[in-house]
This record gives C-alpha cells, sequence and structure tokens, in this order.
C-alpha cells in the first residue's frame, strides 16, 4: 500500500489509494478504487477548506475533471496542529489511471489559495506490466 504527499504551505495532503475487487467488475470493463486523504494543518494560520478540483485521468488518457464544493460534503477548518481525514472513492473503465488536483484554502483573513493534492496511482491487479 502506497502513500503520496505533497505539503504547501505548510498543510500536507497524504493520500492512500486502495482497489477495492468487490467492487469492481473487470470483465465489464469497471474498476473501483478508494483513497483515504489526511490533511494537516502545520502552519500557524486557521484555513477552511472551500473548493476541490481533481484530474482523473485513465491507461487510455482520457480526462475527467471534478470540481466542487469542500470534500465529502464538508468544508472543514483546520485550526493549527489539525488534521481533517475522509475516505472517497473513483471507478474508472481501465484497470489504471492517475489521480491530481488541489484543494482551495481560505485564511482567517478572506485570502483564498491552492493547496497540492499529490498525484496517486489507481492500480489493479488487472493491469498488464508494460516495461517502456
Amino acid at each position: 500500500m502506497f502513500k503520496y504527499q505533497e505539503t504547501t504551505r505548510a498543510i500536507t495532503v497524504t493520500v492512500e489509494p486502495t482497489y477495492l475487487e468487490d467492487q469492481s467488475s473487470p470483465e465489464e470493463s469497471h474498476y473501483v478504487w478508494k483513497y483515504h486523504v489526511r490533511i494537516d494543518n502545520g502552519g500557524e494560520e486557521t484555513v477552511q477548506i472551500r473548493n476541490r478540483y481533481w484530474r482523473i485521468t485513465d491507461s487510455l488518457g482520457r480526462v475527467q475533471e471534478v470540481r466542487g464544493p469542500g470534500v465529502v460534503g464538508e468544508q472543514p477548518i483546520l485550526h493549527p496542529g489539525e488534521s481533517f481525514e475522509y475516505t472517497s472513492g473513483t471507478p474508472l473503465k481501465t484497470p489504471s489511471g492517475i489521480m491530481v488536483g488541489t484543494y482551495q484554502m481560505e485564511g482567517t483573513g478572506g485570502e483564498r489559495f491552492d493547496i497540492a493534492i499529490p498525484a496517486f496511482s489507481l492500480d489493479s491487479p488487472h493491469q498488464a506490466i508494460r516495461l517502456n
């Protein structure tokens, strides 16, 4: 199990993706992953997650973009030293892909800024190994 991590302005985002064999149907080109996200506020400012942006690319290069308010229906406030965790999921029509994105944060003074969500690989045991 791999963990992917990125820090922007003292806010660290850690993502751990997991392939869900029991929810996938490879014979129907349906592959499902869950991903667990932890956001740690290591800075000195209170911040709130306002919006999310995801770019999901499957192994054929097809791109899906997802934008929306907050995460899992919430716009959590993170005081210095606090963290927020959630789990979500995504389906693909191919046995592998990659996700990357940003969270738009708002500081106590109203300033909005983006923090990076690290690119992470969606791999299933059904992906053929290719040597480049």
